[in-house]
């Protein structure tokens, strides 16, 4: 209940005035007590203030006692205030001109009365209009002005001006602002008057029961270390994204929100709004940004940096919101809360780098992949690099405040030179990520010395590498690695694909003449064996090897076919009529120029092909162009 009134708050000055609400009302009469101050008038101002109040005496056993007086009639609400406004000033001039008038221990009086009715106003107004005061709809109130719709009525008749603000806003921000008016009106009377502590004590307590169920509503509990070490990680990978979505929601609408309507209904008082938000939202808020905190601190594993990124990236989005909102000093722990949480993330997520790469560089299997295909460290590797180029903003920050020590200058001709202000900043990024593909393609020329044939390792040098680039081309990671590195690395590609049929072909190139010289029969017959025995064993040991991209795959055939086929067409054209009269020629010459295509687009499939079948079918073939007689092929 309200108390005896406090003199000593009492101001010889009128509260500031308060903006109008988009309500339309009728504006009062100009107050006696604009004129001169005179014994006599302040006297008339306690007898007229005497009727309205005890009117709304809330100790009188009339309809008033339990109806509310915003809610009856908003003209009586408004006179209500007017004349607890006159009394005010009545009190202050009969305290200092006449302290044993009569009018004054009645206006005592009144002014308890009134205060205790005000008191029961805004709490009913609080505790009614939860759907009025929700964050979402005080949030649409972020352009209203600082006045009460009560003092503002009063210095203005423009009735038009009025309509045409409300007809701009919606029928549920009309509401909310009209609630917002009251209690401000309210909370500036009641301060005015002395009565701040009360005021504020009932807004505090069931302000802060709202946000509280707000956030509890939104999935945020109160979080505590040990809770964090008994929980797995894909329960915290839940409560992560949980998290993200509700601090969204909690930051820029429920503490928004909150911090409007507090500027809002104490505007006329800074430390009383400071005071008001610091106990409404400064416990929720702390403990709302612990959350990632404790997070960070748990184990540390590069699986997990995407949803650390994840967190970073919500903390610093928000990050804004939090400044402004948060500006009071006494509030300021939930910046230094923020940022610790940020410092703390950032801390883990280079750790969690530092650990992918630790990864790469102790890959000790051994199992070879068949065929010379792609290994799966190349495509886990690969993978987690270009997710990690999709979070570009939040790792360029990170590796900015705590550069990997390293030797990365022989990477620096590699990476292209930044010219722009954003690629200045991916710089640094970018060359981690060169680093990261160097890493791998070192640890894939070890695993390449596994395989005991040569052009086997060569083929899966050559395959990996082009899996690399292909990751690179068709995602991020092109933006931030450049076309020189591209460049640079198909060239190697290049290398590793002509050193594959170097050694994986050389013997059948060999196997032919080198120049167009005139041969005996004998020489020819010997050119043939030699070819057709090279061929088959090359093309038995070259079908069990796989090259999985067709681009690379089709790449490599035309690169042989090119070297081999016109040189044994052009031998077989001219030494194959000089051994028409052979017995056996199908033994002799086994393939035609055509078949020699046919079995080269047959390659790197990965099927095995055993000598028999070979035989068979070159046979097959060799007795079908016999009984054709194609003899110039």
């Amino acid at each position: 209940m309200a108390k005896k009134a406090k003199f000593a708050f009492f101001s010889s000055s009128s509260p500031k005035s308060l903006p109008s609400s988009p309500s339309s009302f009728t504006s009062f009469p100009a107050s006696p007590l604009s004129q001169n101050f005179t014994q006599s008038s302040m006297e008339e101002a306690v007898e007229r203030a005497e009727a309205v109040i005890r009117k709304w005496d809330p100790n009188t056993p009339s309809f008033t006692k339990i109806v509310s007086l915003f809610n009856h009639s908003r003209k009586e609400a408004k006179e209500f205030i007017i004349c607890v406004r006159d009394l005010r000033k009545a009190m202050h001039f009969l305290v200092s001109q006449d302290s044993q008038s009569p009018k004054l221990a009645l206006a005592q009086t009144l002014m308890q009365i009134a205060m205790t009715r005000l008191e029961k106003e805004f709490f009913q107004i609080l505790s009614s209009n939860r759907d009025k005061l929700d964050p979402e709809s005080v949030s649409g109130q972020s352009s209203i002005s600082s006045n009460s719709e009560f003092e503002d009525i009063m210095q203005s008749d423009d009735e038009d001006e009025i309509k045409k603000a409300g007809e701009s806003i919606t029928q549920v921000e009309k509401a909310s602002a009209v609630v917002m008016s009251d209690l401000k009106a309210i909370a500036e009377s009641m301060i005015s008057c002395g009565y701040g502590k009360e005021c504020v004590k009932i807004y505090k307590r069931i302000r802060k029961s709202i946000v509280d169920e707000g956030l509890s509503l939104l999935g945020i509990e109160t979080y505590k270390a040990p809770r964090f070490h008994r929980t797995d990680w894909v329960t915290l990978e839940h409560m992560i994204k949980n998290w993200i979505r509700a601090a969204k929601i909690g930051v820029a609408t429920l503490f928004r929100g909150e911090k409007l309507l507090c500027d809002h209904v104490f505007s006329a008082s800074n430390s009383t709004r400071e005071s008001c938000f610091y106990e409404i939202a400064y416990e929720a808020a702390t403990n709302l940004f612990k959350f990632p905190e404790f997070v960070a601190k748990e184990k540390k594993s590069h699986e997990r940096i995407f949803s650390l990124m994840d967190l970073q990236a919500a903390i610093s989005d928000l990050w804004q919101d939090v400044e402004m909102i948060f500006h009071f000093g006494s509030v300021a722990g939930v910046k230094c809360q923020a940022l610790s949480s940020l410092e703390k993330l950032k801390v883990s997520i280079h750790s969690a780098l530092v650990d992918f790469e630790s990864t790469i560089q102790k890959d000790s299997t051994k199992t070879l992949t068949p065929g010379g295909g792609v290994h799966k460290l190349t495509r886990s590797t690969m993978s987690f690099i270009s997710s990690l180029s999709k979070h570009s903003r939040v790792l360029s920050e990170i590796l900015a405040d705590h550069p990997l020590p390293r030797n990365t200058g022989s990477l620096e001709s590699y990476i292209r030179t930044p010219v722009s202000e954003d690629e200045e900043r991916n710089h640094a990024l970018s060359v981690h990520f060169a680093w990261l593909i160097l890493v791998l393609l070192c640890k894939l020329d070890t695993k390449a010395e596994h395989y005991k044939d040569v052009s086997l390792s060569y083929l899966f040098l050559a395959n990996n590498l082009h899996f690399i680039i292909e990751t690179v081309r068709s995602t991020h990671l092109r933006d931030l690695l450049g076309d020189d590195w591209l460049t640079k690395h198909s060239d190697k590609l290049n290398a590793y694909a002509a050193n594959y049929e170097i050694a994986a072909w050389s013997n059948v190139y060999m196997s032919l003449p080198e120049e167009p010289t005139e041969l005996s029969p004998e020489e020819a017959k010997t050119y043939f064996r030699r070819f057709h025995m090279a061929f088959e064993e090359a093309y038995m040991k070259q079908s069990s090897r796989v090259v999985s991209d067709s681009k690379l795959r089709d790449g490599l055939k035309v690169s042989i076919a090119k070297k081999l086929v016109p040189e044994y067409r052009e031998f077989y054209r001219k030494y194959l009529p000089m051994l028409g009269q052979e017995r056996n020629i199908e033994m002799l010459v086994r393939f035609k120029p055509d078949n020699l295509e046919n079995y080269i687009s047959d390659l790197f499939h990965g099927t095995p092909i055993l000598a028999s079948s070979s035989v068979s079918s070159s046979s097959s073939s060799s007795s079908s162009w016999m009984s054709l007689g194609c003899v110039s092929g």
